[in-house]
Protein backbone atom coordinates (compact mmCIF):
# COMPACT_ATOMS: atom_id res chain seq x y z
CA UNK A 1 0.00 0.00 0.00
CA UNK A 2 1.33 3.36 -1.24
CA UNK A 3 2.71 5.85 1.89
CA UNK A 4 0.06 9.04 1.88
CA UNK A 5 2.22 12.43 1.29
CA UNK A 6 2.20 13.07 4.84
CA UNK A 7 3.79 10.40 6.03
CA UNK A 8 5.69 8.77 3.32
CA UNK A 9 9.88 10.28 2.97
CA UNK A 10 10.19 12.83 0.03
CA UNK A 11 11.24 11.64 -3.30
CA UNK A 12 14.22 12.45 -4.87
CA UNK A 13 13.13 14.99 -6.88
CA UNK A 14 11.40 16.93 -4.06
CA UNK A 15 14.39 16.35 -1.60
CA UNK A 16 16.51 17.67 -4.57
CA UNK A 17 14.03 20.98 -5.58
CA UNK A 18 14.17 21.50 -1.29
CA UNK A 19 17.90 21.35 -1.37
CA UNK A 20 18.69 24.08 -4.32
CA UNK A 21 16.09 26.45 -2.34
CA UNK A 22 17.95 26.07 0.66
CA UNK A 23 21.41 27.17 -1.47
CA UNK A 24 19.70 29.71 -3.49
CA UNK A 25 18.73 31.13 0.48
CA UNK A 26 22.28 30.60 1.84
CA UNK A 27 23.95 32.30 -1.35
CA UNK A 28 22.11 35.57 -1.30
CA UNK A 29 23.53 35.64 2.49
CA UNK A 30 20.64 37.61 3.78
CA UNK A 31 19.67 35.09 6.73
CA UNK A 32 20.59 35.33 10.24
CA UNK A 33 23.15 33.25 11.56
CA UNK A 34 20.19 30.64 13.57
CA UNK A 35 18.51 30.22 10.22
CA UNK A 36 21.71 29.55 7.88
CA UNK A 37 22.86 27.14 10.12
CA UNK A 38 19.52 25.61 10.38
CA UNK A 39 19.69 25.23 6.66
CA UNK A 40 23.09 24.41 6.77
CA UNK A 41 22.17 20.57 8.75
CA UNK A 42 18.63 20.75 6.43
CA UNK A 43 21.02 20.85 3.92
CA UNK A 44 23.15 17.87 4.88
CA UNK A 45 20.07 15.95 5.61
CA UNK A 46 18.34 16.46 2.58
CA UNK A 47 21.95 15.57 0.53
CA UNK A 48 22.53 12.53 2.27
CA UNK A 49 18.58 11.67 1.44
CA UNK A 50 19.69 12.08 -2.34
CA UNK A 51 23.04 10.03 -2.48
CA UNK A 52 20.71 7.19 -0.57
CA UNK A 53 17.89 7.89 -3.38
CA UNK A 54 20.60 7.36 -6.16
CA UNK A 55 22.18 4.82 -4.15
CA UNK A 56 19.32 2.56 -4.13
CA UNK A 57 18.58 3.58 -8.22
CA UNK A 58 22.08 2.28 -9.00
CA UNK A 59 21.27 -0.59 -7.32
CA UNK A 60 18.18 -1.31 -8.71
CA UNK A 61 20.17 -0.66 -12.26
CA UNK A 62 23.28 -3.20 -11.55
CA UNK A 63 20.84 -5.52 -10.98
CA UNK A 64 18.33 -5.31 -13.60
CA UNK A 65 22.26 -5.42 -16.22
CA UNK A 66 23.02 -8.08 -14.33
CA UNK A 67 19.86 -10.54 -15.03
CA UNK A 68 19.74 -9.29 -18.78
CA UNK A 69 23.76 -9.30 -19.49
CA UNK A 70 23.83 -7.64 -22.35
CA UNK A 71 24.41 -3.60 -21.17
CA UNK A 72 27.27 -2.45 -20.33
CA UNK A 73 27.69 0.10 -18.00
CA UNK A 74 29.88 3.15 -19.12
CA UNK A 75 31.23 5.62 -16.33
CA UNK A 76 30.41 9.24 -17.06
CA UNK A 77 34.35 10.03 -15.92
CA UNK A 78 37.08 6.78 -15.97
CA UNK A 79 39.26 8.70 -13.41
CA UNK A 80 36.71 9.05 -10.53
CA UNK A 81 34.44 5.84 -11.01
CA UNK A 82 34.54 2.34 -10.94
CA UNK A 83 32.54 0.15 -13.78
CA UNK A 84 29.56 0.69 -12.00
CA UNK A 85 29.47 4.03 -11.79
CA UNK A 86 30.93 4.29 -8.26
CA UNK A 87 33.09 6.86 -6.88
CA UNK A 88 36.63 4.84 -6.31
Amino acid sequence: MPQSRETRSPDFEESLAELEKIVERMERGEQTLDETINDFERGMALSEQCQKSLSEAKQKVRKLVEKHGNFKLDPLDDSAQDEYGDTK
